[in-house]
């Protein structure tokens, strides 16, 4: 190697003065990352062309080396959490009214999988439990990956039962109109049972990936039963609560009976090939009292959780109706079928639990109207002697 003399001509240096020349002492600095000296081992990071310096070409070579920052470490459990986005929401179990009330806020960074503007939407269930039964939506926001929904789902009926044991899921759909089903962006599930009765907690969580459903393997008695969501719950959702009807009884003093509404019922079992059933309620009381002894609700239609708000009255002395028992039935209507059972309950002075409360807490007072939830049996309700 040659360099410049003090008389202007060239100088010819050994390559052990050359490395003597160049590496001079000094404090020795750590390798940040051995990515910054070794590139090549890293397919997946482009290269980065520069122009070379000539200035830093004069530097001693340790110096020469760029200096990286690492990059930081994502929030969250994994990488996933934070890629699909945040949904913030809030949870309020109303223990007075029997109801659970999710606000769906808005969410942040959702990440859907074709570029563009996205249309979004949030899906609520309850587990373990039918997927259909307890189903409820939000409308779509179109054209935003920050969309706003700021509406509410109720759950009717929900219990401290049901908050000591049951999970909500949400997961963010992207419903798109090139697509015959939506794809989801991301789900979040919670434990209910971290809640405070009568006291809204709001939420802002990471999506994660959702969970593929897995079938049983065999179809339960009823048609719709099969839809559930985890392989984990499959033994318990099982033998799952075939739904439960929101009562009122009010003994009149003016027209001397017993005023029986059928308000609503809640996650009913799905009965048809679609998912969903067409509930109506039977009322009978036993036993009958001339013709005037059985009644039946309208039809609602591809629905689990109908509303009807209908009342029937059964005349008789509170005596007479002591000894007599209330039995309420919900089928799923076919046409030119039989229709199907999904569940029933009874009241009398010979059931038990809240049962047995409503009706004696109905026939004890007067001009009153009692509401209570109760859960349907799997089979029908049986005729006393």
């Amino acid at each position: 190697m040659a360099c410049a003399g003090p008389a202007g001509g060239r100088q010819r240096v050994s390559m052990q003065e050359h490395m003597a020349i160049d590496v001079s002492p000094g404090p020795i600095q750590p390798i940040r990352l051995i990515s910054d000296y070794f590139p090549h081992f890293y397919p997946f990071l482009e290269p980065v062309l520069h122009a070379p310096d000539p200035q830093a070409m004069l530097t001693p070579a340790i110096h020469s080396a760029p200096q990286l920052q690492p990059e930081p470490e994502p929030e969250g459990d994994s990488d996933d959490s934070t890629a699909l986005g945040t949904l913030e929401f809030t949870l309020l179990f109303d223990a007075d009214n029997s109801a659970l009330h999710c606000t769906a806020h808005r969410a942040k960074g959702l990440k859907p999988p074709a570029s563009g503007s996205v249309d979004t939407y949030v899906k609520a269930n309850l587990l373990p439990g039918a997927s259909k039964a307890s189903q409820l939506r939000t409308r779509t926001v179109r054209g935003t990956r920050g969309p706003v929904w700021e509406e509410t789902l109720t759950y009717h009926g929900f219990t401290r039962q049901d908050a000591g044991r049951k999970t909500l899921r949400l997961c963010v759909y992207e419903d798109s109109r090139l697509r015959r089903r939506a794809t989801p962006l991301g789900e979040l599930r919670v434990p209910l049972r971290k809640l405070v009765p009568n006291r809204a907690r709001g939420f802002d969580i990471c999506l994660e990936k959702r969970r593929l459903t897995k079938r049983p393997k065999r179809l339960d008695t009823a048609r719709g039963m099969s839809l559930y969501e985890e392989e984990g719950m499959e033994a318990e959702t099982s033998g799952e609560e075939r739904g439960r009807i929101l009562l009122s009884l009010c003994y009149s003093s003016q027209r001397g009976g017993l005023l029986v509404g059928v308000l609503r019922c809640a996650h009913l079992a799905p009965m048809d090939a679609n998912g969903y059933s067409d509930p109506f309620v039977r009322l009978f009381l036993h036993p009958s009292s001339g013709k005037k002894s059985k009644y039946k609700t309208s039809v609602r239609r591809k629905t689990l959780n109908p509303e009807f708000n209908e009342e029937f009255f059964y005349a008789g002395h509170r005596e007479e109706l002591a000894q007599k028992a209330l039995l309420v039935s919900v089928w799923d209507y076919d046409l030119g079928t039989a229709d199907d059972f999904i569940g029933g309950v009874q009241l009398s002075s010979r059931a038990s639990g809240e049962r047995l409360h409503h009706w004696r807490e109905c026939l004890s007072r007067s001009d009153r109207r009692l509401e209570l939830w109760h859960l349907l049996d799997s089979v029908p309700p049986q005729l006393g002697d």
